[in-house]
């Protein structure tokens, strides 16, 4: 398979996710379109990586997955928390933050 569709893919992953962030207002959908960015970023830099011969994408692809984990981890927490006070996951709801 050549590169370029893996390149077109991530663009398309990349572009769902940024339309998905832009357009949706539920906070575990938001963080499944920034996650969904974040993996099509990742695509782009291991597909770099191998047209090029080296690692450094694919380590720097790794690096974003634990990285990407860890905000999933602070995150959910967040919106849990937010869910039990208010009762919704909406985002237009979380600037009223005051406990």
């Amino acid at each position: 398979m050549n590169p370029v569709n893996y390149l077109y893919l991530a663009a398309l992953l990349f572009t769902i996710g940024a339309s998905g962030v832009l357009i949706r207002r539920n906070a575990i959908v938001l963080f499944m379109c920034v996650e969904l960015m974040l993996n099509a970023s990742n695509l782009a830099l291991v597909t770099f990586s191998r047209m090029h011969g080296n690692l450094d994408g694919q380590i720097i692809a790794f690096f974003t997955m634990v990285v990407a984990a860890a905000e999933v981890v602070v995150g959910l927490a967040i919106i849990v928390s937010i869910f039990r006070s208010r009762h919704s996951a909406s985002v237009d709801d979380s600037n009223l933050m005051k406990l």
